[in-house]
């Protein structure tokens, strides 16, 4: 080293390493002391500090001689300021999360544009238009650091943006912010207009197959030097820091994917590239490792990001991995299961899959609705903080305040759900000696909460309490039972504790009948009973509770089995399958069905045929309860199970009429007409009456398309039906010595009972055979004599005009039950417009005339996509037209008659006049002349408002006629679209009116 430089060395080191702070970046510059500072421990100021100054001086406009501004000049001192900022953004690695986090959108946008400007990017070339494998790799590298950087921002400014505090107003610093905040809008919309550019440049990076380089310090001085001072080096050598392959498509995957979802909020689809891209990154991270240098990708948030795309587009691959429970959880809440949630839950409870902040939050979610106005959901918000409480206390956590709030008022519902989660949520042969002793201990303090003994005996007399609690335990819970003070009324004697009672054998057989009572499951039933018995043999336990019903037919078999532990075994598993069934829990009922199945054909072979018919009604009710309600066809075997129980002849067996009424229904409703037409034997149409009405109904169904005289059996089940309404007659004489005539309802001239035959149609759902019954039903409602207004209905012509005796009818049943069949079939399709004209018909008839107009309105709205389209004419027939118009001539509605006349096929002028002339109108008058096209009936309405001297609405009726399309001369196309186009106006203010 010469001396000179030995000297300069000295005296650099003898200045102060922490300049002054108005002139650090000065000092800086002239110094070149930039790398030094930055090798500080914690260099002051930060490096983003020296990026923002840096290029805040570099960017300084200009003052020329005549005081006029002009942009900064491309000075020496600007470029080496501009390199000095790049080369802080090198010393942090282009890292863009420290950039973005620390430098504003307008600064980190100078700073990338001058990468780009430095790293040889042609200005005022899209990227898009760029061969990212034919360029030098770090300038393949800013291009990819400005593109990301710019999907970044474009999704970082959709978040919702906490607003800062204001501190005391300031003129200037509100001007620069406001400047800045301008810029900052500038910038976004052209990233905004440029975001599918940038897509399509990430989108080729992920095609490169080889590793890039960015700019470092060093490269940076190279690029700065002078050409022939470089020493061979060039941009597109491979100078610079290496970026991987793998590391560049980990960063460029997990931004384009949190663009796509981004997207994802106004298109859907776009979901679906979003969790291609996460999936991806997940894949990455896994190849690179989480440590990699260059690659920093949150994991939390990512995680969260695939969470969210498994809910958002569950995977459609048959083998990809099941739904996440979150995604289950999701898709249930949509959907309204809330009772899968709780499935989950309790699930969830053995597998702690699901964070408490998750299951917190969903509790909170039905509260809202609950609070809302929902009261069906406060069970529901029960039982899900009774799983979420369960979860809390194996984990060693309190009870919340919700679930104390939400039990203060316990019954048995609760007290049974609370004891089911908590025999679902621990594993006893797995579980901890902590956790098992976290349940005893909340099972205790509920105990010692509960002042009514029913329930705390049922909590006692569990197993799972039994289990977890030892003897000393159990003592030490009633000498704390004992040390409450229960409140006593000392008015009346004391009732002895049930803790003070020895734990005689009666105690014992109480608590085992109370588990026989709650328990479903058939092997503890058994279990339970065999400990009865070997207790007592003077007691007959299928009496221990009256819910234990077995219909009359079965109970006198069951009990003459001798044996009395076999017959109390099955009788308590044929009554708690059928109460099961009754509330649609067939997964019980079918497992207690065939405990029992399996139990009886040991010795009984009636008693097996009976558990094979229950066991076929059982999977007819699961099959119309589930797949069954959204069309799905049963499976052939459950329709060749239906045909054996319908021809089947075993002498001696019990049978309920309910399985042959189902069964018949059954097959009904699946459109199995050619075996009740055709394969029924005769023996069994005359014997089962279900089958007899089965067989008419699709012999009809399969002769309705025919020409009329072909449909005889109709004209039987007509007779049938009518034999079945019609009333038995019993004269009387009187102590006056005359002779009255008395009619017995319900009686047995019929194949069956009224009740019965309407209980047999509510179980039938296929639309031509409700049709069929329900225009039956009208037109034995429309031959009565006094009948003033018919019904219409669907299929009607097929029946007979008359009936031989008309006395014989009760006519008064027929009403109702028209009233029930229509009420019902609406319930099965709402948007059947026969149906709903008929019940607008019903209405009418009893002159309810603005219910008949909503359903008049209704049925026109279902066919015709709200009035959208025209109306067809077979639904708005004349009839159907004219009582819509004598409805709102009685609900003084005038002038809605007027316009309503004009939908007939021959306008009646009459009775538009008539309407018009009428002054105390209820409707909107005048409002609605823009829905008359008949220039007559507008003409009228002129002549009369001026007749009456009213003036404005006269200049109403004059402009509604000197509309262009409704002058006679035009083509006949263009009066008809006028008049269609005011139809549907008309109809839609009306809808609007009565719906």
């Amino acid at each position: 080293m010469s001396a000179e430089a030995a000297d300069r060395e000295a005296a650099t080191s003898s200045r102060p390493c922490t300049p002054p702070q108005t002139c650090w970046f000065e000092f800086l510059l002239e110094e070149s002391l930039l790398e030094k500072h930055l090798r500080k421990p914690c260099p002051d100021p930060a490096p983003v500090q020296l990026i923002v100054q840096f290029l805040e001086q570099a960017s300084k406009p200009s003052v020329n001689e005549q005081n006029q501004v002009q942009p900064p000049p491309d000075n020496k001192r600007n470029r080496i300021l501009k390199l000095l900022a790049l080369k802080v953004a090198a010393h942090l690695k282009w890292d863009l999360d420290i950039l973005e986090k620390s430098l504003s959108v307008p600064v980190l946008n100078m700073l990338l544009n001058e990468l780009l400007c430095i790293s040889k990017v042609p200005p005022g070339t899209k990227h898009v238009d760029m061969d990212l494998a034919t360029l030098p790799p770090t300038t393949a590298m800013a291009i990819l650091l400005y593109n990301r950087w710019a999907i970044r921002t474009i999704v970082q400014s959709s978040f919702p943006v906490k607003q800062a505090k204001p501190g005391p107003p300031q003129l200037s610093v509100m001007n620069q912010m406001q400047q800045e905040k301008e810029l900052t809008e500038n910038i976004l919309k052209v990233l905004k207009e440029q975001a599918a550019d940038s897509i399509l440049v990430l989108e080729a990076a992920l095609k490169l197959n080889k590793d890039l380089y960015v700019h470092t310090m060093r490269t940076l001085d190279l690029l700065a030097m002078e050409p022939g001072m470089v020493n061979g080096e060039t941009e597109s050598s491979t100078a610079g820091l290496k970026i991987k392959t793998e590391e560049m498509q980990c960063q460029v995957c997990y931004d384009l994917g949190a663009a796509y979802f981004q997207q994802g909020s106004t298109n859907s689809a776009v979901y679906e590239n979003a969790r291609e891209k996460f999936f991806r990154t997940k894949e990455l991270i896994a190849e690179i490792g989480s440590l990699s240098l260059h690659c920093t990708i949150d994991e939390k948030r990512l995680a969260g990001y695939c969470q969210a795309c498994d809910v958002l587009v569950p995977s459609s691959d048959s083998t990809s991995q099941q739904l996440t429970p979150y995604s289950q959880v999701h898709i249930c809440l949509r959907s309204g299961n809330y009772q899968e949630v709780i499935q989950i839950f309790i699930e969830d409870n053995l597998t702690f899959s699901l964070p408490v902040q998750f299951r917190q939050s969903v509790l909170r979610e039905l509260f809202q609705k609950a609070q809302q106005g929902n009261e069906a959901l406060d069970e529901i918000c029960f039982k899900v903080c009774a799983c979420n409480t369960v979860r809390d206390i194996m984990e060693g956590r309190t009870i919340s305040v919700h679930f104390n709030q939400l039990f203060l008022r316990p019954n048995k519902e609760k007290i049974d759900f609370l004891l089911e989660v908590c025999s679902r949520s621990i594993n006893l042969e797995k579980a901890s000696d902590s956790l098992k002793g976290n349940m005893a201990a909340f099972l205790k303090n509920v105990c010692l909460g509960l002042e009514d003994l029913q329930y705390v005996f049922m909590i006692s007399s569990h197993e799972l309490f039994i289990t977890l609690l030892k003897d000393e335990e159990r003592k030490l819970l009633v000498d704390q039972m004992r040390k409450r003070s229960p409140r006593v009324n000392l008015c009346i004697k004391p009732v002895t504790s049930f803790y003070d009672i020895p734990a005689s054998a009666s105690v014992n057989i109480g608590q085992l009948e109370h588990q026989l009572i709650l328990s479903v499951d058939p092997w503890r039933i058994r279990q339970i009973l065999i400990e009865l018995h070997g207790m007592t043999s003077e007691r007959q336990f299928w009496t221990v509770s009256n819910k234990w019903e077995v219909p009359s037919v079965y109970s006198t078999v069951i009990l003459g089995i001798k044996d009395s532990l076999t017959r109390d075994l099955v009788y308590i598993l044929m009554a708690k399958g059928l109460h099961c069934s009754t509330v649609k829990d067939f997964s019980h009922a079918k497992q207690l069905f065939a405990a029992c199945l399996e139990l009886v054909t040991e010795f009984s072979p009636k008693l097996r045929q009976v558990m094979l018919n229950e066991m076929l009604l059982l999977d007819i009710h699961t099959h119309e309860a589930g797949t069954g309600q959204s069309g799905e066809r049963p499976p052939s075997d459950l329709i060749s199970r239906v045909r054996g129980y319908l021809e089947m002849r075993l002498p001696d067996i019990p049978l309920r009429q309910v399985i042959a009424e189902e069964c018949v229904a059954f097959m009904l409703n699946w459109r199995e007409n050619e075996y009740l037409t055709l394969q029924v034997p005769a023996l069994l149409l005359q014997s089962n009456p279900y089958v007899k009405l089965g067989q008419l109904l699709a012999a009809t169904c399969k002769e309705l398309p025919g020409p009329k005289e072909s449909r005889r059996t109709a004209k039987d089940l007509w007779e049938v039906v009518v034999q079945i309404c019609s009333v038995s007659s019993q004269h009387k004489r009187g102590n006056d010595g005359r002779v009255s005539l008395i009619k017995q309802r319900e009686s047995t001239l019929g194949i069956m009972y009224r009740s019965e035959l309407l209980s047999f149609i509510k179980k039938l759902r296929e639309p031509l055979v409700l049709s069929i019954i329900l225009s039956l039903f009208v037109k034995l409602h429309n031959v009565r004599e006094d009948i003033v207004n018919d019904i219409t209905a669907e299929h009607i012509s097929i029946w007979p005009s008359s009936i031989p005796n008309l006395q014989s009818v009760d006519f008064e049943a027929v009403a109702i039950t028209v009233k029930e069949l229509v009420r019902y079939a609406l319930s099965i399709n709402p948007n059947n417009h026969s149906w709903l004209i008929i019940q607008a018909d019903i209405y009418f008839a009893t002159n309810q005339y603005s219910a008949a107009l909503h359903y008049y309105l209704q049925a026109g709205a279902v066919c015709s996509d709200f009035f959208n389209k025209a109306v067809p004419p077979d639904v708005y027939t004349d009839q159907v037209i004219k009582r819509m118009i004598k409805c709102c001539s009685l609900l003084n509605c005038h002038t809605q008659v007027a316009i309503l006349c004009q939908f007939l096929r021959e306008i009646d002028y009459k009775t538009a006049f008539k309407s018009l002339q009428e002054q105390n109108s209820h409707d909107a008058m005048d409002s609605y002349y823009d829905y008359i096209w008949d220039v007559t009936i507008l003409e009228y309405l002129t002549y009369l408002h001026h007749k009456r001297g009213e003036t404005d609405k006269r200049q109403i009726a004059i402009k509604a006629i000197g509309q262009t399309e409704l002058n006679a001369s035009n083509p006949e196309e263009v009066l008809q679209l006028a008049a269609q186009r005011r139809k549907k106006k008309f109809l839609q203010a009306m809808a609007k009116l009565y719906f």
